[in-house]
């Protein structure tokens, strides 16, 4: 190593570009290499999302479509066979009601519960819930339960 071949450490340097807008005399002056003209070439500039150059956006272009039933209830499904998993794990043994399924984490405290028919269960249940759909209310009344609405 001598004063001829001295580099800084890697890493330590990174901005090797040229400053913009400093002159002429530095090569990168007047227009600062943005061209000239229009909107990308002011400061302040951030092209919009959806911008397409003036033209009317695909997004106002597409009409709107379709209906959103503002009374629309939203039902949180539990299947039998995720509360035959409670009982086979011990979480549950008699009675199946709201509360068990919050602490269970199968529904929040806000949301509207609905017992569907997917699996078999086995055990004999009281479930309480919203709603009940028409093979789930048999299935869990043929496992020798009883089915309770809210």
């Amino acid at each position: 190593m001598n004063l001829s071949n001295l580099q800084p450490a890697e890493g330590s340097t990174h901005n090797q570009n040229k400053r913009l807008g400093r002159g002429e005399g530095s090569g990168k002056g007047g227009t600062a290499a943005r061209g000239h003209k229009g909107a990308k070439s002011r400061s302040g500039y951030s092209k919009k999302i959806g911008f397409e150059g003036g033209q009317m956006p695909l997004q106002r272009r597409v009409p709107k479509f379709g209906f959103k039933n503002i009374n629309r209830v939203e039902y949180q499904g539990v299947n039998l066979d995720t509360l035959q998993a409670l009982v086979d794990n011990g979480l549950v043994t008699d009675t199946v009601d709201f509360t068990a399924l919050v602490e269970n984490r199968l529904a929040t405290k806000n949301e509207v519960v609905k017992i569907l028919g997917r699996g078999e269960l086995k055990a004999k249940l009281k479930v309480t819930a919203h709603k009940f759909t028409a093979t789930a209310k048999a299935a869990i009344e043929a496992a020798g339960g009883e089915a309770v609405t809210l």
